[in-house]
């Protein structure tokens, strides 16, 4: 038996919410989403800022191949769940879509989520799916 206290709250499980980007990150994203090499710029960006959530959906977005965009998107999913766990989130709780800074993960997640059903990995479809659910109950954003 735990000596440790359990802390129940009436508000539900806890929530957590990702630290803001870098500006020059969000600058550069923005900038590589209109270059006119749109993939080779969102890499520049992803490769600068490697912890960068929304830039690896949004690479993930911009390639065609299907194992490439999984591969974007998968990368992006794991880079997140290290910084939500930097950020103190334990393996459950809310990460809400209504958090501009909780995005890029949930982006990655939904890409995840898609291009598995693409590639007809259905267990981890099926897997992100429900994550999605668990993450923010009111997925999908409108």
């Amino acid at each position: 038996m735990s000596d440790r206290p359990v802390t129940l709250t009436p508000s539900g499980p806890p929530e957590t919410i990702l630290n803001p980007e870098p500006e020059q990150a969000l600058l550069a994203l923005q900038d590589a989403e209109t270059a006119e090499d749109r993939v080779a710029a969102l890499g520049r960006v992803c490769a600068q800022w490697p912890q960068f959530l929304a830039a690896w959906a949004s690479l993930g977005d911009a390639v065609d191949e299907p194992a490439l965009k999984y591969a974007c998107y998968r990368t992006g999913y794991h880079r997140g769940l290290d910084r939500l766990r930097a950020n103190g989130w334990r393996g459950s709780g809310f990460v809400r879509w209504r958090h501009e800074t909780n995005r890029g993960f949930l982006r990655a997640l939904a890409g995840l989520q898609a291009t598995a059903g693409i590639i007809g990995e259905t267990a981890e479809h099926e897997r992100c799916t429900v994550f999605l659910k668990q993450l923010d109950p009111e997925w999908p954003p409108a």
